[in-house]
């Protein structure tokens, strides 16, 4: 199966806008059922309840978080979610500009069964930090 690349664009859109709503049980919507993201080659956060807690850590860490998709990328089930978050790091009331991006399988109903996110984490920790 290929994806529909409009499809998936509209998709990308609503994640983004899911992101945005700063409610983790919209994040995981988007996954499948026993779906799953890992971040950095971190331990992956399984099902949608795993997605909702990774979610809440992210909106815990920087509450004005505010996404945008800077591009999107189809190839047969696969998709790349390049994305950029601004907002305000809790502690430590320091700005963040932070860009990654998600690498996805899907399924047929456009659900993510898979993640692999990434981002720089040093340069995260840097902004934190104010340095």
């Amino acid at each position: 199966m290929s994806l529909d690349p409009d499809a998936v664009a509209r998709m990308a859109e609503a994640y983004t806008q899911a992101w945005n709503s700063k409610a983790p049980e919209a994040v995981a919507s988007f996954y499948a059922k026993d779906g799953q993201i890992s971040i950095n080659r971190g331990a992956p956060w399984e099902g949608r309840a795993g997605i909702e807690d990774m979610a809440a850590g992210f909106y815990a860490d920087v509450p004005d978080l505010f996404l945008t998709c800077d591009e999107i990328r189809c190839a047969g089930t696969h998709a790349v979610y390049v994305w950029t978050f601004t907002g305000t790091h809790a502690a430590s009331g320091n700005r963040l500009k932070v860009r990654g991006w998600e690498e996805w399988e899907l399924d047929d109903d456009l659900k993510v069964k898979s993640s692999l996110g990434w981002f720089d984490a040093d340069d995260y920790a840097r902004q934190a930090e104010g340095r």
